[in-house]
């Protein structure tokens, strides 16, 4: 077995540590802007009022060209929030900050259970008032079954799994399945 010595270990330490600032630093960089608004934002570096007014026009143009087609697409703060919501749960690789940035990330719900069933292995399967499904993965008994009109909030865990409270209760670890 091949042992390093601490005078070896320590730089190796070091430099992978510094090579690891790079990676996760880009994760935080601002996405990239579509092209389409990088050339409209360039029209206000024009100095002739003409050209620069030509510029927007052909630009906002082109945009709302993009627009109709479908080849971009807008929103807003609040929509990406909802959205996030909407997802929450589902696991997805990283989209440029397409719903936002990390300091609009989703950390846990409040909703209301619809309806509320249980398996022959006694798991909860709950579906919420937003269509959203949610299955028991753990084991553990809650003292009353979950009924429709019942308030749960359900919050990010370990390992893809988040941690579910009916109305304050005891927590049982789920997965969203839908």
């Amino acid at each position: 077995m091949l042992q390093l010595s601490s005078r070896v270990a320590a730089p190796l330490v070091l430099l992978a540590g510094a090579l690891a600032v790079p990676a996760a630093a880009k994760d935080k960089l601002p996405s990239e802007r579509p092209a389409q608004i990088e050339e409209l934002y360039a029209c206000r570096d024009l100095a002739d009022a003409a050209a620069r007014l030509a510029c927007f026009d052909r630009e906002v143009g082109e945009l709302s060209s993009a627009d109709q087609a479908r080849e971009i697409t807008f929103t807003d703060r609040e929509t990406a929030k909802k959205a996030r919501r909407g997802l929450f749960g589902f696991s997805f690789p990283k989209l440029g900050g397409i719903f936002g940035g990390d300091e609009d990330e989703v950390k846990e719900v409040e909703t209301v259970i619809r309806s509320a069933s249980m398996d022959r292995s006694g798991k909860y399967t709950l579906v919420m008032e937003d269509d959203a499904v949610w299955t028991q993965i753990d084991t553990t008994r809650l003292p009353r079954q979950p009924k429709a009109g019942q308030k749960v909030k359900i919050k990010v865990a370990t390992m893809g799994s988040y941690f579910a409270s009916i109305e304050g209760g005891r927590t049982i670890r789920m997965k969203r399945d839908r």
